[in-house]
């Protein structure tokens, strides 16, 4: 498997792919099962950063809770993604993580709070018809009947 370049936590934009940071575990979640378009899939969640900040990771399959809060970690082959106006790391069963030596990346109190933004705006879903306010509005009535 190709890795490529090693990025730092600022540098990430979403769309990206084979990316390769090398990040402190700051937090992590319990392994949960959400349905996906693809059926049932397991995932969990970190905050994850380095000496130029902090990024919310997502790990899918085999990865799912395979991480620790403290640990210093590579993670190779992951792809970014955004949420709310922030970029998000994902890694999958085709990325790998190993654990590496603690003094390469900063301690947990030495990790910047900045999150990568993401450039593009959040996409507004549309539904194709009213949908009580969620992403799509109809326009007012005028009047109180159709005009011909």
């Amino acid at each position: 498997m190709s890795s490529g370049e090693e990025r730092k936590i600022s540098q990430l934009h979403e769309g990206e792919d084979g990316i390769t940071v090398r990040v402190r575990v700051l937090s992590v979640s319990e392994p949960k099962t959400v349905q996906t378009r693809r059926g049932p899939r397991t995932l969990s969640e970190a905050v994850v950063g380095d000496d130029t900040g902090r990024v919310k990771l997502t790990l899918w399959g085999k990865h799912a809770g395979s991480l620790h809060e403290g640990e210093a970690v590579e993670i190779r082959g992951a792809w970014t993604t955004s949420y709310r106006g922030e970029v998000q790391l994902n890694v999958g069963n085709r990325g790998e993580i190993e654990e590496i030596e603690d003094d390469s990346v900063p301690a947990p109190e030495e990790v910047p709070e900045e999150t990568p933004k993401a450039t593009t705006p959040p996409r507004r879903r549309s539904y194709g018809g009213y949908s009580g306010g969620r992403g799509y509005s109809r326009p007012p009535r005028r009047g109180g009947f159709k005009r011909y």
